[in-house]
């Protein structure tokens, strides 16, 4: 069992789910801390887990091995101000989108070339354990600190290291924002449906079925999707029909114009 003190600061739905990936591993609940200002969520943190959340930094958190920064970005200055003189010594780990590394250092009072950060950019399917995390180190990060954020994201599905800190822009338009346009998607199919007779049920079950078994299939085969995609449609059919109305109306070239869209506004947000 790990006996390091994993320190969170901030205690939301990533939080959660790293925490609960912890504790099912084993790590005890004791070399936990949360620094979760809101009431309500500190109670949720400490009935789901067992662990401590308390409202603001103080001396414990100086005992951290490691610091889990997953606040909201723009909430970033605020938490780490009371943070900076306990965690500065510690192996930083951040789930915030657009925050770089050199302004992590900054607020912690750490000279850049020194920082032992890395930035992870995980995505909501780690609540069930099905998720994929990008992570970047930045140089001064050990091959077995690198192991243990490894470690640490494990419970809550794949890890993917980038070789660009810049990459992480890319991955928040991918993968990390990627689940809404699943849900999006899966919208549309519940609606059509509805307007085709079936049930609301009956919809979102058939859509939702076939994301997962679609995935499924995609993760197991060897084939480009784009060739999945051409066994299903054949020419004439119903299949052919759809594709033909979506590259009609220029789905595929707005989709990617999204991507492209969400990768400008987390640089916007870098900056």
């Amino acid at each position: 069992m790990d006996a390091s003190l994993i320190a969170f600061v901030g205690g939301g739905n990533m939080a959660s789910a790293l925490i609960g990936g912890l504790r099912r591993g084993g790590h005890a609940a004791a070399r936990i801390v949360v620094v979760e200002p809101f009431e309500a969520q500190r109670e949720r943190l400490a009935q789901a887990f067992d662990v401590a959340a308390q409202a603001s930094a103080d001396a414990r958190l100086a005992a951290a091995d490691m610091v889990v920064w997953a606040v909201k970005p723009q909430s970033f200055g605020d938490a780490a101000a009371p943070c900076a003189p306990f965690v500065a010594d510690a192996l930083q780990v951040s789930v915030m989108a657009g925050i770089r590394i050199d302004r992590i250092a900054a607020a912690l009072g750490v000279q850049t070339h020194a920082a032992r950060i890395v930035r992870a950019m995980p995505n909501t399917p780690a609540l069930v354990g099905r998720g994929i995390a990008a992570l970047y180190a930045a140089g001064a990060v050990a091959a077995h600190e690198r192991t243990a954020v490894e470690a640490l994201f494990a419970p809550t599905g794949s890890t993917l290291w980038v070789e660009r800190e810049a990459d992480l822009d890319a991955v928040t338009a991918l993968s990390a924002s990627g689940p809404a346009y699943v849900f999006y998607f899966i919208e549309a199919m519940v609606q059509a449906g509805t307007e085709m007779g079936l049930t609301a049920e009956q919809s979102r079950r058939l859509a939702q079925e076939t994301f997962a078994g679609a995935a499924a299939l995609a993760m197991q085969s060897s084939d480009p999707p784009e060739r999945l995609r051409e066994r299903v449609t054949s020419k004439g059919g119903t299949t052919h029909a759809a594709i033909c109305s979506l590259e009609g109306d220029g789905v595929k070239a707005a989709f990617v114009r999204a991507l492209h869209a969400a990768r400008t506004r987390a640089e916007e947000l870098g900056r």
